[in-house]
């Protein structure tokens, strides 16, 4: 045997029995390693999941409280195929399934989320998580399938001045960011425009934090009262979801795959938009200028052109901006599970 094919047997030899422990260390990693990064964008693309979801609605009956406003949307059709089950963010914590925690090496973008049930979990960008060395907002919609290992997610920062060895794991109170600061996180904006937002909101709402804890605005008293009569006016009538209304703006749209997932999700998203609408004066809402504004945008975004790519969770994102606005699509087997244009 010559020395060239007895060099090549010990290297076959070497790799045989290293391959378990390589094998094994596939199932544990995280995965995808570094993966808040975003995945490769496809532009140019159009989404025919898309296209469906919205050309499927109609607008519904309106409701109104204060200076915000609402029309709900309701879709024409049932979706096909075997319905989906999916919990909230909420839901995943309250009966154990999800898990977020800090990185072993803690880093201010990035979390490590796990799904240990057998129901996928939903997040949605903006919701807020509590905890570890300062409080986070997710970037992006998220849907974590059954048994997903620990998957790395992207964040944001939302409360500047913290960085301790608290909890290393997080929690949530249903709690949202604004419209004005969500919308930054749907177009990727830099740290500092996001800490921007929560500084503007915070002297608006008059909620100051030693940490510039976002979380603060929701805690304050006066806030937490207008939230909960708000949230009495808005009772959705079998819709799939809502376009609303801060004064005469539209300040934002959220659909759902199905109707019984938007009631789960609204109460939150009602919350945060009522944040835009704290001491707004009633009045300047023109329900008939508002339907036409609706149509217009859902018929435009149904053929709209974007960008393409890979979730961290199951599924793809497809991400566009039309009139001056940032629209994301959650997409999994045919289907828009969650559409937001802000």
């Amino acid at each position: 045997m010559n020395a060239l094919r007895r060099s090549f047997l010990k290297l076959v030899g070497a790799a045989a029995v290293s391959a378990p422990t390589v094998a094994l260390a596939d199932r544990i990693r995280v995965l995808p390693d570094g993966g808040a990064a975003q995945a490769p964008l496809l532009p140019g693309q159009s989404s025919p999941e898309l296209g469906r979801a919205l050309g499927g609605l109609t607008l519904g009956s309106s409701a109104t409280r204060g200076g915000l406003a609402v029309l709900w949307l309701h879709a024409k059709d049932t979706p096909g195929g075997a319905p989906l089950e999916i919990l909230t963010l909420d839901e995943g914590r309250a009966r154990g399934a999800l898990v977020v925690s800090e990185r072993a090496q803690a880093s201010v973008p990035e979390l490590i989320a796990e799904n240990r049930g057998k129901a996928y979990v939903l997040l949605l960008a903006g919701e807020i998580l509590i905890g570890g060395k300062q409080n986070r907002v997710l970037r992006e919609d998220l849907l974590l399938p059954p048994r997903s290992g620990p998957r790395s997610i992207g964040v944001y920062c939302v409360e500047q001045g913290r960085w301790n060895e608290g909890r290393k794991d997080f929690e949530s109170r249903s709690s949202v960011v604004q419209p004005s600061v969500r919308s930054q996180v749907l177009r990727k904006a830099e740290q500092s425009r996001i800490w921007s937002g929560i500084a503007t909101a915070s002297r608006n709402l008059e909620a100051p934090s030693q940490t510039g804890s976002y979380q603060a605005i929701y805690d304050k008293p006066e806030v937490r009262a207008h939230l909960e009569r708000t949230a009495r006016s808005f009772d959705p009538p079998a819709a799939v979801g809502a376009a609303v209304f801060v004064g005469p703006s539209l300040a934002g749209v959220d659909i759902f795959d199905a109707a019984d997932l938007f009631a789960r999700e609204w109460p939150k998203l009602l919350r945060a938009y009522a944040l835009d609408a704290y001491r707004i004066a009633p009045g300047a809402w023109h329900e008939t200028a508002a339907r036409a504004r609706t149509e217009g945008l859902l018929r435009a975004a149904a053929r709209v052109e974007g960008g393409l790519r890979a979730s961290v969770g199951a599924g793809r994102l497809f991400e566009f901006t039309l009139d001056g606005r940032r629209g994301a699509a959650l997409l999994f087997e045919g289907r828009a599970i969650h559409v937001a244009i802000l």
